[in-house]
């Protein structure tokens, strides 16, 4: 049996574990000064010109002072907004399937489908947007942009839904459906209430990443009015 002066760390071993420490911690506030000094020099020249007009005024031409990005932001929410409103609720409905009906024939499909579209680079997808609506009506529009945006966020949504949904207990499906109740009035009832908050969480990531999207909108909203 060991004794517990054998358990003891010796002195050399603790002054290596603290030069390592040390070095590490160098070696973080290398990393973070640069980025500190970015953050400081972009809040320094850019908070004196944050008020109102700066979010609700037109560009100026080129050489002229003033001016803000009102364009930019309204058109920013529109195209969100339109991509949320069909990309969000199918994939919440495509990973409630997967979730709940994991061992249907159809859900290793969609589910192959799924993950081939969040692995295709956002530029296909604006192309092929481009093919589907920009060539047929001969024109960028805010619609199309909507639409590659909203397939963007479907694999997204759907996927976070369908881990989400996995996390919930057995037991709180079990005890819905021992009650009497169909299997969609569990998931909608009681499995999608318990789950809302994650679901939530990955609907708003999901929004931040298509909102950031900018290949796309080269080939469907580039121009539009």
């Amino acid at each position: 049996m060991m004794t517990p002066d054998q358990f003891q760390i010796s002195p050399m071993r603790r002054l290596k574990n603290r030069a390592a420490m040390a070095v590490l911690c160098v070696l973080t506030l290398m990393a973070l000064i640069p980025l500190i000094h970015v953050l400081h020099y972009v809040y320094r020249q850019g908070l004196p010109h944050w008020n109102l007009a700066f979010f609700t005024e037109l560009p100026r031409p080129v050489g002229e002072t003033g001016g803000g990005l009102g364009n930019a932001v309204v058109g920013s929410i529109a195209l969100v907004s339109l991509a949320a409103a069909v990309g969000v609720p199918f994939g919440i409905l495509v990973g409630i399937y997967l979730a709940e009906y994991e061992r249907s024939r159809l859900s290793s499909l969609v589910r192959t489908t799924i993950e081939l579209l969040s692995g295709v680079p956002s530029i296909v997808l604006g192309i092929f947007a481009y093919s589907a609506i920009v060539v047929p009506f001969g024109h960028f529009s805010m619609l199309a942009g909507s639409f590659a945006l909203a397939v963007i966020l479907l694999p997204v949504v759907a996927k976070t839904t369908e881990e989400v949904l996995k996390l919930i207990p057995a037991h709180i499906r079990e005890a819905g459906l021992a009650l009497g109740l169909p299997r969609w009035k569990v998931t909608i009832r009681i499995v999608l209430v318990a789950a809302r908050s994650g679901i939530t969480t990955g609907v708003a990531l999901a929004l931040a990443r298509v909102a950031g999207e900018t290949a796309p909108l080269l080939f469907t909203a580039l121009s539009s009015q």
